[in-house]
């Protein structure tokens, strides 16, 4: 648990503080086990334990499910969603415009700093969804892909 270091009269020693029960404490002096008894009861700190959950973006509709086919696999539509809020700066694409993985879509702007958003997948874009200037929130569909 917590390990400290003591000198006592020219001695040394070592001590680890392995349990607390109520006022009994089980210590280890230079690797001899004792059961100490402490007059004043000790108090658990009042510091709350923060503990983070684990974050899934808004954008995955499951996080099992792939965003995405296969190079092999039969294609299909999809959308690529906006990644966080932002104001719509620029589009590269327009609509029936063939796009490959990579390629650079809508230029959005969040936090005062300019995000490029790409393709995941190849296809033709079927319908924009946004136009220059749009405000939008994180995880609204941008543009939709597909054969």
């Amino acid at each position: 648990m917590k390990k400290f270091k003591f000198t006592i009269n020219g001695n040394v020693y070592e001590v680890e503080i392995q349990n607390i029960e109520e006022n009994i404490a089980e210590v280890e002096v230079n690797g001899t086990a004792y059961k100490v008894e402490v007059d004043k009861a000790i108090q658990t700190s009042k510091t709350p334990k923060l503990v983070r959950s684990v974050s899934v973006p808004s954008t995955d509709s499951a996080p099992s499910i792939a965003k995405t086919s296969s190079p092999s696999a039969p294609k299909g539509t999809g959308s690529i969603k906006s990644p966080l809020p932002g104001v719509i700066l620029e589009l590269h694409v327009r609509e029936g415009d063939t796009v490959k993985v990579g390629q650079k879509l809508i230029t959005l702007e969040a936090m005062k700093m300019e995000n490029n958003i790409n393709a995941d997948k190849e296809g033709k874009v079927i319908s924009l969804k946004v136009g220059k200037g749009d405000s939008v929130m994180e995880g609204d569909v941008l543009i939709v892909i597909g054969d």
